[in-house]
């Protein structure tokens, strides 16, 4: 396969580029699992963008840097809020239908989350995300310049000497077919859009395909990787046995939800004086200390004061899915926990979404663009995602002449050596509840420094055991998963422990304040001739 542009990911941030790019050239969109399955697609909440007269740049961008710790990145900030809502008419005009209301100067019923000093959240109810997705997908599916492989997984990045084992370029990937079969995949442009690290945790609202997959094959070839300690915990995630990662949005709260304990009591007044729209990481750390002192095992949310219809037409998803557990959100209170989110860090980019490594991109969750800091604020992430991919997009049409000129020389096949069918599952689904269990248990919302270190200790241990696994064994999509999420762990854990403060979505009891020596990104790469695993810190 050949083609100019590779993009490994279908979610907003690749969708929205494989439309811009489709303009210059041919386009191949690979996704590991079905089209639609993204956290674009989960996610309820929505966009957020100045739409309003009443609302401000300024106001948003405060927002913003306040909710980031001290680490976003201002010149980032103000570009991706002053390109906000041409992004968001953009989508309009594509047939995404937020809700309406023309009450409002926007022509938007626009919500309001943690974080957040005005209503800027442009929202289809409370699937956002699905509703983007169909309609990204529905205009990518009448363009004949791009092609959509489904359940095709990459395995790494083609990385060329580009003059003799000086620097290196990306030329595409080796990508796993539905036949098990390892394939070559040229482009001249590649670009990571593979989502976030949820799966990493025991406890997610991410769907099952966020195990880290561009973050660890950028950190396999060699680029700089930026912020990883900061990790978002969703505060409200429901609490039921019989689901799964399903998120109850910040928006619920943004409409006069309130969180209470087993009592009934409200508690965020004596973590923050915004009460229940604090910013997730207040928010969560106040959940998870409530749940510690008083042993329960969730917390609830409590909306029944608000008028019924109401609930129902705003919330139609989630109250939907709570009465299919039994639960009636509009006279019952909903309970929730604190769940793996949103990965702040990534693979290092600059304005126009360009990695430290030739020909390769990176957008959405997967990017460390500095937007986002230490904590990103509610509903900016659809939104980094479509201006990045205009941004990506603006790049490749002004080099075009250039970038349309490489020459992509002659790639080894994949070789599978000596290499074995793995009969035996179980050395693949014992080492992922163990790396799930011990990120949830020592490097979650909460850390200390020995934890860090004896989670450390114990995920080296299970990383060359599976590493081991990748060479003795053909080659599998439950293999690649495993061995990228064993190597995002030890990423995460390696910039907590280099990060001696607490900042943001980073809390560290060792060091329970922020120091002003710390202001800075947490950056690293690969060491040359070391280990996977083993970093240098740039």
């Amino acid at each position: 396969m050949e083609c100019d542009f590779l993009i490994i990911g279908s979610g907003i941030a690749g969708l929205s580029f494989a439309l811009r790019v489709a303009q210059l050239g041919s386009v191949v969109v690979v996704t590991k699992k079905n089209e639609v399955d993204s956290a674009t697609n989960l996610a309820q909440g929505g966009i957020a963008a100045v739409l309003s007269k009443d609302d401000s740049k300024r106001d948003h961008i405060q927002d913003t840097l306040a909710s980031g710790a001290g680490l976003c990145k201002e010149e980032v900030v103000d570009l991706v809020v002053d390109q906000g809502p041409e992004r968001v008419r953009e989508l309009i005009s594509l047939g995404v239908d937020f809700v309406k209301d023309t009450g409002d100067s926007s022509g938007l019923n626009l919500g309001k989350e943690g974080g957040h000093s005005r209503r800027r959240v442009a929202h289809a109810h409370d699937f956002t995300g699905r509703e983007i997705e169909r309609a990204l997908l529905e205009k990518v599916k009448q363009n004949p310049q791009i092609q959509i492989l489904e359940n095709h997984i990459a395995v790494d990045l083609l990385m060329i000497d580009k003059t003799r084992g000086a620097a290196l370029y990306c030329a595409g990937a080796y990508v796993l077919d539905e036949k098990m079969t390892v394939e070559i995949y040229k482009a001249k442009v590649t670009t990571l859009c593979t989502g976030g690290t949820g799966k990493v945790y025991l406890y997610t609202t991410n769907p099952d395909i966020a195990t880290g997959d561009g973050l660890a094959m950028a950190f396999r070839a060699g680029a700089v990787m930026a912020n990883m300690e900061f990790v978002q915990f969703h505060p409200t995630c429901l609490y039921h046995p019989k689901a799964k990662n399903f998120l109850i949005s910040e928006a619920v709260r943004g409409e006069g939800a309130i969180l209470v304990d087993q009592n009934g009591i409200p508690f965020m007044e004596k973590y923050d004086n915004r009460k229940d729209l604090a910013t997730r990481d207040t928010v969560a750390r106040a959940i998870d200390k409530e749940m510690k002192e008083s042993g329960v095992d969730c917390v609830f949310l409590d909306i029944t004061h608000k008028d019924k219809d109401f609930v129902k037409e705003r919330f139609p998803t989630i109250y939907g899915r709570c009465l299919e557990y039994g639960i009636d959100i509009t006279h019952e209170y909903i309970p929730v926990v604190p769940a793996a989110h949103y990965m702040c860090g990534g693979v290092e980019t600059d304005t126009w979404g360009r990695t430290s490594i030739e020909g390769l991109l990176a957008l959405g969750e997967t990017a460390c663009t500095g937007l986002h800091g230490g904590n990103r604020l509610a509903s900016n992430s659809l939104l980094e995602a479509v201006v990045f991919a205009e941004r990506a997009y603006e790049y490749c049409a002004q080099h075009w002449t250039v970038i349309s000129q490489r020459s992509i020389p002659q790639i080894e096949p994949w070789k599978a050596g000596e290499a074995q069918i793995l009969n035996e599952e179980i050395l693949i689904n014992h080492n992922w509840d163990l790396i799930r269990r011990i990120m949830w248990n020592y490097v979650g919302i909460v850390r200390t420094v020995k934890r860090l270190k004896l989670a450390k200790r114990q995920m080296k241990g299970i990383f060359q055991e599976i590493e081991q696994h990748y060479r003795d064994y053909f080659v599998t999509a439950n293999m690649i998963e495993l061995r990228n999420i064993a190597l995002v762990s030890l990423l995460i854990i390696e910039s907590a422990l280099t990060r001696r403060e607490s900042r943001g979505l980073h809390f560290l009891a060792d060091y329970p304040r922020t120091r002003d020596t710390f202001a800075h990104d947490t950056r690293f790469r690969r060491k040359k001739d070391g280990l996977l695993g083993e970093i240098d810190l740039c």
